[in-house]
């Protein structure tokens, strides 16, 4: 699959990209069969692997923003894909030749009740201590629209460092992070169909809303970056300090018993 230098060009400006077609049709209803599968047997929950992102995670609570960590660990065959090899493709032509994959996720917003993805960037999450160059493809398994949640970004130079963060509505028991400010006045959102995707950079804010329809927004995302080098310095991500939740303690027990 190759991008275009317009594309190229708008993703190095801009910091994400969107594509009408990153995979086939047939190959999305393959996908969301598994996808569904995974979320109705709640694969990777006892392993801290699933849990609600944007709640406190109790096993009796119903969640608004479940997400799964690395999914073909319990579906191997999501990993034999069209959207796995054009994403690579995709990925090298944007970071360079060294770019690899590094990892996936799929996140679900149950219809009508599924909660908003705050401002936010990637890098939050991760290891305060390396440099990171990074980009996460994400496809929509059914159209994404603004009533359920498609993508938005806030163009911007992907230089910058990660702006200071915390837990959803500061509870520390939540998994989501969002940005402590944010200036969404330019931000650009991106509806696509089944199979599309957007790409953004790790350091991109960006944002989905609540799912207003009456069918579930599923989408299922690769990361490929760079390879990670120390830091001189790591920087303080007090966010993650903080953070104490339902899904830390499963994957602690969880390694216990490994």
């Amino acid at each position: 699959m190759e991008l275009s230098q317009e594309q190229i060009t708008f993703f190095r400006q801009n910091g994400f990209v969107r594509l009408d077609a990153i995979t086939t049709q047939e190959e999305i209803i393959r996908l969301r069969a598994i996808y569904d599968r995974l979320f109705e047997q709640k694969s990777g929950r006892n392993e801290g692997q699933q849990f609600d992102l944007a709640g406190t995670d109790e096993d009796d609570k119903e969640a608004k923003l479940p997400q799964i960590l690395s999914p073909s660990t319990y579906a191997p065959e999501l990993k034999d894909s069209l959207y796995h090899r054009n994403a690579l493709t995709v990925a090298q032509q944007l970071l360079g030749p060294t770019a690899a994959y590094t990892g996936e996720h799929a996140i679900l917003k149950p219809p009508r009740i599924g909660a908003e993805t705050p401002w936010h960037q990637d890098e939050a999450y991760w290891n305060p201590g390396q440099y990171h160059e990074s980009i996460s493809i994400w496809m929509p398994l059914q159209e994404a629209t603004l009533e359920n949640g498609c993508m938005q970004f806030i163009p911007m130079d992907t230089a910058g460092d990660v702006l200071p963060h915390h837990s959803i509505n500061h509870d520390p028991r939540i998994h989501g992070l969002e940005m402590d400010t944010v200036d969404a006045s330019q931000a650009v959102a991106c509806p696509i169909p089944a199979g599309g995707a957007t790409i953004h950079h790790c350091r991109i804010p960006h944002y989905a809303g609540p799912n207003r329809s009456d069918t579930p927004r599923r989408a299922y995302i690769l990361v490929f970056g760079l390879p990670t080098e120390a830091r001189e310095t790591a920087r303080d991500f007090h966010w993650q300090r903080e953070r104490q939740t339902a899904r830390q303690e499963r994957h602690r027990n969880a390694q216990m018993k490994n």
